[in-house]
């Protein structure tokens, strides 16, 4: 199956403007199943190293972004007490393109409308890259975790758990 190039990305432009490595990787994304096992799957890497992006908003501090490991399921509690907050939650799905400018299953943790304070699970670490969405449905982004940081300015937290 041919299929046509994504082209350039608003994460794709921020990474090479900030002179940051990475790999793209694109594949057919099915819209019935934007899981992070079927990106795993398609793009051949392990799921625990293929990072989903989750945006969250806190009772204190407002919007935060998440980016886990496709295995696990974000630890609200730990996120809420390494954000400054009592509790955060997902943001509603309708919110999504109107706050970040991304859409469900291409939300990239790098190049959002706006700068949420991001945090990424501390399992990035041990892997020499890591993929993330490049901010469209079926295009990945393959990249040292310490460069995602960067891109970011994020920190690092035990933010996920097991599902």
């Amino acid at each position: 199956m041919i299929m046509k190039s994504k082209g350039k990305t608003n994460a794709i432009r921020i990474l090479e403007q900030m002179g940051i490595h990475f790999e793209t990787r694109e594949y057919q994304a099915d819209e019935s199943d934007l899981s992070a096992r079927a990106v795993a799957l398609k793009v051949n890497l392990p799921l625990e190293q293929v990072f989903k992006t989750l945006v969250l908003k806190g009772d204190r501090t407002g919007h935060l972004v998440a980016v886990i490991p496709g295995n696990r399921e974000a630890d609200m509690k730990a996120l809420a007490a390494l954000s400054g907050n009592k509790r955060v939650e997902l943001i509603d799905l309708k919110d999504l393109q109107p706050l970040t400018g991304y859409v469900r299953g291409g939300c990239s943790p790098v190049g959002m409308k706006r700068h949420f304070p991001t945090y990424i699970d501390e399992s990035a670490r041990s892997f020499p890259f890591i993929s993330v969405s490049a901010g469209v449905r079926g295009m990945q982004v393959l990249m040292n975790p310490h460069d995602l940081l960067r891109a970011t300015s994020g920190s690092w937290g035990k933010i996920s758990r097991e599902g």
